[in-house]
């Protein structure tokens, strides 16, 4: 939101339908909850709340796969609806995920046919709701397609995932077609302002494969002689900035960014932690925070969110669990422990404020805005700060004015 209001921009914030859904999702948030959440956020940071787009992802049957492919199909069509009322606009429609009594291979996506189907039902749902909205209500925008592998970056391999073929792509967008006309979804359909397709881009947990313009120049042809929406690209996390720009150059215009952002937060906690240890440790009725241990301590107790997802032997194992790309240490910041730990680092360094010369060894550019007077020597606006940092290359990519003043000045 800080990006957005110095930047005068909309704002995309998106929910996933594991996240958030008509029963709570991992998150305990419905759509309703989700939105309110939201609005709660932008009041405290004077944000307009006019301004935040609110989008679904991958809403489909994921959540109930285990299920037949009707019966999961009756609850995304339940959880499509609960978007839509809740006010959220921008409905990514995925159902390429093989349901219970569904003859493909589970771990691959369903053919174009049954998943435009499918899809085309779901945007039914969300027509539906829409209708039922007081007059005025902004009519949803829809995505269609997935991306292969699924989205995370979790298992990445030594190669890059391959770029879509624009012959896939040509069909997913035809059988979309036919499936919303058959189902009189013509308005709809024009509302349909892009289609997820795979760049070439992803990371693991120590490496990250950089977009490469000459594998994405079929598809930048390809929606220039043959479509008017535009392309998503998911896991963009750990672009460099002329990368993202050869990106929204080759049209993808909508760009998705998450791990990468709580990854800078864990970037700038641990270095408030070595700063604390360095600068307060051995006063008297002080208590440090110890927040990395307490941290480790509780997601080796409840390795539900990562034990999954990361291999290797325990010295691997102890990197990735605070410092893969993938960042499965953003599921635990909100456990009581973790977060009291967090809230006495940040009082310890606020009532004993950090020396410059000490800032500059840990966080050596937030040192800088600070002796600059950009920026308050204080633990929260620091840590923003270098979240921001993370999120400009976005902005800048996009052409967002205020992002293109502060790059061409640090030039």
């Amino acid at each position: 939101m800080f990006q957005a209001a110095r930047d005068e921009s909309l704002l995309l914030i998106e929910s996933t339908s594991n996240q958030v859904n008509q029963f709570g999702g991992y998150t305990g948030q419905t759509p309703v909850d989700f939105a309110k959440f939201v609005r709660i956020i932008a009041e405290k940071a004077r944000f307009p709340f006019k301004r935040v787009v609110l989008g679904g992802d991958h809403l489909g049957p994921q959540v109930w796969r285990n299920r037949t492919a009707a019966a999961a199909m009756e609850k995304a069509c339940e959880m499509v609806d609960e978007y839509v009322r809740a006010g959220f606009t921008k409905i990514h429609l995925d159902a390429s995920m093989p349901c219970a009594d569904d003859k493909a291979d589970r771990h691959k996506p369903q053919a174009d046919e049954v998943v435009s189907g499918r899809s085309a039902q779901l945007c039914e749902a969300a027509e539906k709701a829409f209708r039922s909205l007081p007059r005025g209500a902004v009519p949803p925008v829809y995505v269609i397609g997935t991306e292969v592998p699924a989205p995370g970056g979790e298992h990445l391999e030594s190669a890059a995932p391959k770029v879509t073929r624009t012959s896939d792509l040509a069909n997913t967008l035809e059988e979309a077609k036919k499936a919303f006309r058959a189902r009189g979804l013509h308005s709809a359909w024009e509302r349909v302002i892009g289609v997820v397709v795979q760049p070439g881009v992803e990371f693991g947990d120590t490496s990250v494969c950089a977009y490469d313009p000459r594998k994405g120049r079929r598809l930048a042809r390809f929606i220039e002689d043959h479509w008017t929406g535009v392309y998503e690209a998911h896991s963009t996390d750990y672009q460099l900035p002329e990368a993202l720009r050869s990106m929204v150059a080759d049209h993808f215009a909508i760009l998705k960014v998450g791990p990468a952002l709580t990854f800078a937060f864990r970037e700038a906690v641990f270095a408030l932690e070595a700063i604390e240890r360095e600068w307060l440790s051995g006063r008297n009725g002080l208590d440090r925070s110890c927040v990395r241990d307490v941290l480790e301590k509780v997601m080796l107790e409840k390795p539900v969110y990562w034990k999954n997802y990361y291999r290797g032997d325990e010295p691997t194992l102890r990197l990735a669990r605070q410092y893969s790309y993938s960042d499965r240490s953003r599921y635990y910041w909100p456990h009581p422990e973790v977060a009291a730990a967090f809230e006495r680092l940040v009082h310890n360094l606020t009532t004993h404020a950090v020396p410059i010369s000490l800032l500059s060894q840990y966080l050596p550019r937030q040192s800088e805005a600070v002796r600059e007077g950009k920026l308050r020597n204080e633990p929260m606006q620091l840590i923003r700060h270098r979240i921001l940092e993370t999120i400009d290359p976005y902005a800048f990519a996009c052409g967002l004015c205020a992002a293109q003043r502060r790059r061409g000045a640090g030039a």
